[in-house]
């Protein structure tokens, strides 16, 4: 997945894996995240981090499936502090872990759809960056949009 050094500009290897039980302290403990990931834990969840880094949590991901509305929910993410804001050292977290739960969706049969609630101030970013569009109170991704998300952020298991 192209997670990308700004300080280099190179490409890094990251994985997605689901979260084990152990992780929870490890998130606690590191300060980068700012929910209490243990309340997702209902939830499918899911952490981001370079390949031969897996106790560097980079960011999370908490899923809800929808069978009966053929759609994956993003119910929450979060990117560790050090990789928010203009001083991030690493870009594409957020991007990649969209484009996985997208990858979800497809394989699920329910088409790439992805919904999401968004706090106010970032529906103009998801609109922009990542091509969900509004569906009543929740923003969506499908099909194409999906897809593109899955070639952009996941390009490199494609290959």
């Amino acid at each position: 997945m192209p997670i990308k050094d700004l300080e280099s500009g190179k490409s890094l290897n990251s994985i997605i894996s689901e979260i084990i039980e152990a992780d929870y302290k490890l998130i606690g403990d590191s300060g980068n995240f700012s929910f209490d990931w243990k309340e997702e834990a209902k939830n499918e969840v899911f952490k981001i981090y370079l390949k031969d880094e897996s106790d560097n949590i980079l960011g999370l991901l908490s899923l809800k499936d929808h069978p009966d509305e053929h759609r994956i929910h993003l119910n929450l993410i979060e990117v560790s502090r050090e990789n928010i804001g203009r001083d991030k050292k690493l870009d594409n977290i957020a991007g990649c872990l969209i484009a996985f739960a997208c990858r979800i969706a497809f394989e699920r049969n329910y088409y790439g759809f992805v919904s999401l609630k968004p706090k106010t101030r970032l529906v103009e970013l998801y609109q922009e960056k990542y091509g969900f569009r509004q569906y009543g109170r929740l923003l969506a991704v499908e099909d194409q949009s999906s897809n593109y998300l899955i070639k952009k952020y996941l390009q490199d298991e494609q290959e």
